[in-house]
């Protein structure tokens, strides 16, 4: 009965996605909310400037659907944890907001400063983290393919800031191409989802489930306007809260080493990154042709098409790997 409502909770959240597109997206056109495109972009992303954006506003409100559909048709209330990965979610979202709102204000593909969004994304992850050590959950994690633990102490919570704010803007970054972004997150969720089911058993708290399937329904009726050509673009504020959710779910279940195989895409394009301005730096020569990865692809003479075939196929196999690393140590499958 219980995968039964999740479908329902999935169904009603692509559904809800799928309607707050057709009224959202024709709104954004009105009021111009076109994406700017960076002065340094690939040549061929010149063509999106004036994509509406703010999409993210189309799966964010209709994972909050799925889940009231979920819990009425349950005739239950949401549970504490629900409530606070979508507080995490949501607020996440409206750092995303501010930054691509002073965007589009601006013209450029300029937002808030650094310090600002690390500042504000800090805060918010913060106050999550203070949440689940309210809870009393221990402040250990697991490791897959071993199921051994490591209790990290007081620097569990330095641990889960670094977790929620690392993948958020990792989900930011792989956000530059027609669906890419929103794929590799929602096979990542779905891959979330029997760990989910499992540790509401294993753990003994109220099953994420329905939350998880809600946004994964959300997301691919997002894709539905997403995948290429872009009928429009999620943001920041679509960005920031999916790699919010990813990573709170992932708290919650105490699976957040698992993230490495669940948002491969996104850590990967993180360490690109780095990788290439630590060379710039060190030694004055760029690694790739341009980071985040997907445009050293573009440079590459790729189609963005073929390049987000590719990286869902790799976040799939990393997903399964996951999974499998989680079933070989009862975590929590």
């Amino acid at each position: 009965m219980e995968l039964l409502f999740d479908a329902v909770s999935l169904g009603a959240g692509f559904l809800s996605a799928v309607l707050l597109g057709k009224v959202l997206i024709p709104w954004l056109y009105r009021v111009k909310f076109g994406q700017p495109i960076r002065e340094d972009a690939p040549e061929t992303h010149r063509k999106k400037a004036g994509t509406p954006t703010m999409g993210g506003f189309i799966f964010i409100l209709g994972t909050i659907a799925a889940v009231l559909v979920s819990n009425i048709i349950r005739k239950a209330h949401p549970s504490g944890l629900e409530i606070s990965v979508l507080a995490l979610y949501g607020l996440m979202g409206i750092v995303g907001f501010l930054d691509d709102y002073r965007k589009i204000k601006r013209g450029r593909n300029l937002g808030l400063r650094a310090r600002e969004k690390m500042a504000l994304q800090v805060l918010i992850a913060a106050g999550f983290m203070w949440f689940v050590a309210s809870q009393g959950r221990g402040t250990y994690v697991v490791i897959p393919f071993t199921g051994k633990t490591l209790d990290l102490g007081f620097l569990y919570g330095v641990f889960g800031v670094f977790v929620i704010v690392g993948i958020s803007n990792g989900v930011n970054l792989t956000d530059g191409l027609d669906g890419l972004a929103g794929s590799v997150v929602a096979e990542g969720l779905a891959a979330y989802y029997p760990v989910a089911l499992a540790a509401a058993d294993a753990l003994g708290i109220p099953s994420l489930g329905p939350l998880v399937a809600g946004s994964v329904g959300a997301i691919l009726g997002f894709l539905v306007y997403n995948r290429h050509p872009a009928r429009v673009i999620m943001g920041d504020i679509g960005a920031l809260a999916l790699g919010a959710l990813l990573s709170g779910v992932a708290i919650l279940t105490r699976s957040e080493l698992l993230l490495v195989f669940f948002a491969f895409i996104p850590v990967v394009e993180n360490i690109t990154v780095i990788m290439q301005v630590i060379s710039f730096q060190l030694f004055g020569k760029r690694i790739f042709k341009m980071t985040p990865i997907h445009h050293h692809f573009e440079l590459s003479g790729w189609h963005e098409v073929r390049i987000v075939r590719m990286f869902r196929w790799v976040a799939l196999a990393a997903a399964l790997v996951g999974l499998f690393a989680a079933a070989s140590v009862g975590l929590w499958i």
